[in-house]
């Protein structure tokens, strides 16, 4: 079916879902219980039709616009909910996967920024002895590898430990996000700079033939911490390409749209990064073995992967993008029964 048809097709379904949408959304009108089971089955209908676009049409007006009358009747059909329990509960639940997964291919960028100079850095310096002597002296990198960066996750108790390394990753992953807003540069900057530091410390140890022992520090907390580092950095890219490609809509349209959905990203990963600075409080410098601090971290990091993928692909199928506001609307009131 071409585009034209598609719309066609489907255009009547669309208007009635959003004169209902409005009718219950605005307060002017009572939805009869017949026309709330109307209202859900098609605004059910076309969260169908949402994805099939997505898939075959790649049509950035048609998306954007089933996009809003998805999120819309979707507010209306789940209600306005209080600031409480529920309402953190639904933004973890579904807003935080569904923004994360909609910005995916900004993740997989952020990724690549991030991780390809930090392996570039680890190569060069585990393969070339001038790379290493222009680290900095033997001394002092002999000091660095054998007590200087473990020493550092036991510096202080674990508490307080805990909290410094949490409060800088949210400043990090917030600078990453705010800064994408001057065109991405200064988000790409600052993950390829963040990369090479983590390489430049994995380059040392490599060359030293002490591999095992930087990774069996850094991989505890750093598989979620490092993880959520690139999220936030794909929100930043993601904010920056609204202003670089902003589509059909103007700039500042774009950037509003997308300012919405990469600030829950950055408020979400608030808890993510707790969460790793807790394993690098407690488990990174604690006396367990190599095998299981490591087998932590992979496990968080393994079911963090998970709730994002399983969860945010259901929201999208749903028609939820994860910005923020989209579940924030008047609930449904049903109408007497009209008397027959």
């Amino acid at each position: 079916m071409d585009i034209d048809r598609f719309v066609a097709t489907h255009q009547p379904l669309w208007d009635r879902l959003g004169v209902l949408s409005r009718r219950a959304g605005s307060g002017l009108g009572k939805l009869h219980a017949a026309e709330i089971d109307e209202l859900v089955r098609l605004y059910q209908r076309t969260s169908t039709h949402l994805s099939y676009a997505r898939t075959y049409y790649r049509d950035p007006a048609l998306i954007a616009r089933l996009t809003g009358l998805v999120a819309t009747a979707g507010a209306v059909v789940y209600g306005t909910r209080p600031r409480s329990l529920r309402s953190v509960g639904r933004f973890f639940t579904t807003t935080f996967p569904a923004a994360t997964w909609h910005y995916r291919r900004f993740v997989v960028v952020s990724a690549i920024l991030f991780f390809g100079p930090m392996f570039a850095v680890t190569a060069w310096l585990a393969n070339s002895p001038r790379a290493v002597d222009a680290v900095g002296p033997a001394a002092l990198r002999e000091a660095y590898l054998e007590d200087d960066f473990e020493a550092y996750y036991s510096s202080r108790p674990a508490t307080e430990f805990a909290a410094q390394v949490t409060t800088n990753n949210i400043q990090v992953g917030f600078l990453a996000f705010a800064s994408g807003v001057l065109f991405c540069v200064p988000t790409a900057a600052l993950l390829a700079f963040n990369g090479a530091n983590v390489g430049l410390a994995g380059g040392l140890f490599t060359a030293a033939g002490q591999a095992g022992k930087f990774y069996g520090l850094i991989l505890p907390h750093g598989f979620l911490e490092l993880t959520a580092v690139v999220v936030a950095g794909a929100s930043g890219l993601a904010l920056g390409w609204a202003l670089i490609d902003p589509g059909d809509r103007s700039r500042k349209d774009a950037l509003g749209e997308e300012g919405r959905r990469a600030v829950v990203m950055v408020l979400g990963l608030v808890l993510t990064f707790v969460v790793a600075g807790l394993i690098e409080g407690f488990v990174t410098g604690s006396p367990m073995p190599t095998w299981v601090r490591v087998g932590i971290g992979a496990l968080v990091e393994v079911a963090f992967v998970l709730y994002v993928v399983v969860l945010g692909r259901a929201a999208a199928a749903a028609g939820f993008t994860g910005t923020f506001g989209e579940e924030r609307r008047p609930a449904l009131r049903v109408a007497p029964s009209p008397s027959r």
